[in-house]
């Protein structure tokens, strides 16, 4: 009697123990289900990007001291992190945000803002001197949109131009990287410039109060921005906020090959 009284006693701390360490498990999802989708100001029209398995982020000196390892463990998959501007300007906080988000097994790749007052053989040259070459790294990313607060340079180009420069900086983007480039842009520059071109490229979209159809024309987009107003472990104040557009196997292809394969690549 002693003896099943103690195997029953056994049972039931081991059944304990299991039940606690399922509630905790479920905790932890749920925790990082809430941190995925957490937004100071959530619009409707975005809704459908909390479907999507693959998040993660953007970041720059305006995010300050990041907390990389919360950021990993809010279940954020990868970061774009701006590296430079125009042909002379590097974030300050690049190698910091490149190193940190390594570390926490964050996929994370370096973004160019381009700048129209610069030619693009320059910009392209400032890139390579300051982003490692690293086989790891996600694609890189040439940041497109007009700048017209800018106090040094608010003004618009052609569209041959704007294409033309754009073009050089893609190719050399690719050179230094091995990787070929993402665009991203908003939807203005994308009306302006880039409807119905460079169609062999992923884009990463900003549209943050409606899903991708209804501000892009024909576009189809492998990163979607869809807040400004994110809020994630690890980050004081708004981040922005992105999703991937496939599943967990498309990421992986992604992630793995440096390029979405709808777009030319496998």
């Amino acid at each position: 009697m002693v003896v099943a009284s103690r195997g029953r006693s056994w049972l039931i701390r081991a059944a304990c123990v299991a039940a606690a360490a399922l509630a905790i498990s479920a905790c932890a999802r749920q925790q990082i289900s809430a941190d995925r989708l957490a937004d100071a100001k959530p619009h409707p029209g975005v809704a459908s990007a909390h479907n999507l398995p693959v998040h993660g982020i953007d970041v720059s000196k305006w995010q300050r001291r990041i907390d990389w390892a919360s950021v990993a463990a809010s279940g954020k998959r990868f970061a774009f992190i701006k590296a430079t501007e125009g042909g002379d300007h590097v974030d300050s906080h690049f190698l910091e945000n490149w190193e940190g988000a390594r570390r926490a097994g964050v996929a994370r790749g370096a973004y160019h803002f381009m700048f129209w007052c610069r030619d693009a053989e320059s910009q392209a040259a400032w890139f390579r001197k300051v982003v490692p070459q690293d086989p790891s790294a996600l694609p890189p990313v040439l940041d497109v949109e007009w700048n017209g607060e800018s106090r040094t340079c608010s003004k618009k180009v052609s569209k041959p131009k704007a294409l033309a420069m754009i073009k050089v900086m893609l190719r050399e983007m690719q050179a230094h990287t091995g990787k070929k480039p993402v665009i991203y842009t908003d939807i203005t520059f994308h009306e302006d410039i880039l409807e119905g071109e460079l169609l062999d490229y992923a884009h990463w979209i900003r549209s943050t109060a409606a899903e991708p159809h209804v501000r892009y024309n024909n576009r189809t987009w492998t990163i979607w921005q869809y807040t400004t107003t994110g809020r994630v472990p690890g980050i004081a104040g708004a981040v922005d906020r992105n999703v991937f557009y496939g599943s967990e196997r498309e990421w992986a292809a992604f992630a793995r090959g440096g390029c979405d394969p709808r777009f030319g690549c496998s």
